[in-house]
């Protein structure tokens, strides 16, 4: 199966651990909002596959706490000088919420990530993915790929669409022209799902 580089595809992406810059800290009335806002949200949507036959699954997504920029730091931290699997063993225990999927056993999200940007916002999610007993018995290549993230962009009517990436593997790389370090996720796939229909329940 072919590996695409997730990044050349979604951009909004890279703000999954990406401490946000002064041009995008939240505006006072933004911040007040954040504040008045219940803890605990839930949402409900479709995941749509795109990849060959297209196919559904319905989920239900409940947030309880964010990642802050300073855990965000930490975690990059990680990944950069340990790598994935002990940036994994790091976030393994977190629970900032969860999310169900028809026909699935329910996952923690491990790292959830808040901005607002252009006036919309966007909430980007990672738990540990659903896998297989055969898949993981077998050794096989998918297992280097242990994260789903979830990507969701809210209009101002409050509905959300955006994109899901099933079997996620995440690293730092060094960029070749600037030679910084920025973070890379990569998709075990062709291209990422599609998350539609995305509302809010119990306002």
């Amino acid at each position: 199966m072919k590996r695409i580089t997730i990044l050349m595809f979604v951009t909004a992406l890279c703000m999954f651990l990406t401490p946000l810059t002064m041009a995008q800290k939240k505006s006072s009335k933004s911040q007040q909002a954040d504040e008045e806002r219940p803890k605990k949200e839930v949402y409900t949507g479709t995941i749509v596959n795109m990849s060959g036959r297209s196919a559904s699954i319905g989920f239900t997504l409940t947030l309880e706490s964010k990642t802050s920029d300073e855990e965000a730091l930490r975690y990059l931290n990680v990944l950069a000088t340990q790598g994935q699997d002990e940036f994994l063993d790091t976030i393994r225990k977190n629970n900032l919420g969860y999310i169900a999927a028809t026909g699935q056993t329910r996952r923690d999200l491990l790292v959830v990530r808040e901005h607002i940007i252009e006036g919309q916002r966007r909430i980007i999610a990672a738990f540990e993915r659903w896998q297989g007993f055969y898949e993981v018995r077998g050794g096989y290549r998918s297992t280097d790929y242990p994260f789903s993230i979830i990507e969701i962009v809210f209009d101002q009517k409050g509905k959300g669409s955006g994109t899901f990436i099933g079997l996620a593997q995440v690293r730092m790389k060094k960029d070749k022209k600037t030679d910084k370090l920025g973070l890379e996720i990569e998709n075990f796939g062709s291209f990422p799902s599609k998350v539609m229909g995305v509302i809010r329940r119990g306002k």
